[in-house]
């Protein structure tokens, strides 16, 4: 059994992500800052016969985000898939003539640091096994700032660059770097952003291995 790591694990897409991965036969690897919620998380998962455990780390701590997926490894087994779409901070959202250098530290943290951790942690077991799947979840921003939510359309745009180098550079290696746009907000019984909908939807990302980005909808003009 290999691993899939999901990296802001939540009650909503994080829990139907986990939901389908584990239908496959993925050992589930649940990475948030309360330990807690993922125990409830974990639980219930495995009330449909899934595998999965929490292992508490705040992303702007790579020392903790790394023992996390050690302990993950540890445990479960090989990564083979990462998912990193942790909900960010709602200050990272302030209009962007409030926004000063101070203010983007946080959102570059989150949205670049927690990333470059991350891959730079889980890359040699991909390269052991011969596969992998980096799958990285953004707002619409990230593609289309928007004025009142600069912290978050810089650090997204940032994050975008790195993994679009990702997908180049690994491609040869068999490891699928693949970026989900959901522009606006997530919503249980949409058509498009249901997330169960959006689940199904990253699982045919990682198992179709085409492309780069990809939409949840068309983004508005």
């Amino acid at each position: 059994m290999t691993t899939f790591a999901l990296i802001g694990a939540g009650p909503g897409l994080g829990a139907a992500v986990a939901r389908r991965f584990g239908r496959h036969g993925f050992g589930i690897a649940l990475i948030s800052r309360s330990q807690q919620h993922l125990d409830a998380l974990a639980a219930q998962l495995g009330e449909d016969a899934i595998t999965a455990r929490g292992f508490a780390a705040d992303v702007l701590d790579p020392d903790a985000l790394n023992a996390a997926l050690d302990a993950a490894t540890s445990t479960l087994g090989p990564i083979e898939v990462v998912q990193y779409s942790p909900v960010p901070h709602k200050d990272f959202m302030k209009p962007v003539l409030d926004t000063s250098a101070a203010d983007l530290q946080g959102p570059l943290a989150f949205s670049v640091g927690g990333p470059v951790t991350a891959v730079r942690n889980v890359l040699p077991g991909m390269r052991e096994l011969g596969r992998g799947t980096l799958l990285f979840v953004n707002g619409g921003s990230a593609v289309q700032p928007h004025t009142q939510r600069a912290g978050t359309s810089i650090a997204f745009a940032a994050e975008s660059a790195y993994a679009r180098l990702l997908h180049d550079q690994l491609a040869p290696d068999n490891i699928h770097v693949a970026q989900l746009i959901i522009p606006g907000a997530i919503t249980p019984g949409d058509a498009r952003k249901d997330p169960d909908t959006l689940a199904g939807l990253l699982w045919d990302i990682h198992r179709e291995r085409t492309g780069f980005r990809h939409f949840a909808e068309p983004l508005d003009a």
